[in-house]
């Protein structure tokens, strides 16, 4: 609604007005919900990306490191949306005449059938919707915190606090960053499970509650354990094999490696799970070798 008011189509006494503006009993509110705006982003072919599932309603990805989700200011091509339509994966929606963008979502347009995203220079599973009743199945889902999402990471340090519970939003300064260390916010929940402990580094796992944007990668930030390779939360680190890993990635050591959810057309409980990237096991071998010395 706000949106449409921005557009103008919502009219008081038969005059666009502004979201601010104060009724009174007996004005007259006029709505002409504008048409579905189809999707702007264009097919792309070679863009490379692994699909785990699909089906009339939806697909499952495996997101290499390195690929953006959606096409964006920065990023107007090369992403995975380019490559789903290049694959046909939005097809059906277009020949049966579904709206491929949330009319919702200011940025719909460029984001057909996303309801959830990792980083750019996190790899691993997501789920895209092929049609707008999957689109709203997923989310209503994703809002009530039942999908199952679990990450593995290498963090730098021993990582000790294991239960995130805190406040969140974006840092009140550097707006590429998001924080925990505010007087409010909104709450952002993340259990961690150590699986390695190397001395310099830890191998962890981690299951997200909420799904916040950066919310893994600040959670163990902000608790002086930043991932390994994240130049936007933790400094290239002194120790030489972990600068030297940090290189070799070129991105976060950080993995999407479950994803649950519950069908959004048949009900059935599905569940998939992605193998660490070569680049993430080698990281790992060179940490044991480490610690076995």
């Amino acid at each position: 609604m706000q949106r449409w008011i921005g557009l103008g189509v919502v009219r008081v006494n038969g005059t666009a007005r502004k979201p601010s503006e104060q009724l009174r009993a007996g004005d007259r509110v006029e709505v002409v919900r504008p048409p579905p705006v189809e999707t702007q982003a264009r097919a792309e072919e070679g863009i490379a990306f692994e699909v785990v599932y699909a089906d009339d309603a939806l697909v499952v990805v495996n997101k290499p490191a390195g690929l953006v989700v959606h096409p964006a200011r920065s990023h107007p091509g090369g992403t995975l949306v380019n490559g789903l339509l290049a694959r046909g994966y939005f097809d059906l929606a277009r020949e049966t005449g579904a709206p491929l963008a949330d009319p919702r979502d200011a940025e719909g347009h460029v984001r057909p059938g996303i309801v959830h995203r990792i980083d750019r220079g996190t790899s691993g599973l997501l789920v895209v919707a092929r049609t707008a009743a999957a689109r709203e199945g997923l989310k209503a889902q994703l809002m009530a915190h039942t999908v199952l999402r679990e990450y593995d990471a290498i963090a730098i340090g021993d990582v000790r606090v294991l239960e995130h519970d805190t406040l969140y939003g974006r840092h009140p300064t550097d707006r590429l960053r998001f924080t925990t260390r505010l007087p409010e916010g909104k709450r952002a929940i993340t259990r961690v499970e150590v699986v390695t402990r190397f001395g310099v580094a830890t191998h962890v796992r981690c299951r997200l509650r909420t799904g916040r944007t950066h919310q893994i990668r600040v959670h163990l930030a902000d608790t002086g354990t930043p991932i390994l390779g994240d130049a936007l939360y933790g400094p290239l680190p002194r120790h030489p094999l972990l600068a030297g890993l940090t290189r070799q990635l070129g991105h976060q050591a950080l993995h999407a490696r479950l994803l649950g959810f519950t069908h959004p057309t048949t009900g059935d409980a599905l569940r998939f799970e992605a193998p660490l990237p070569v680049e993430f096991e080698a990281a790992l071998v060179r940490l044991r070798a480490l610690a076995g010395d």
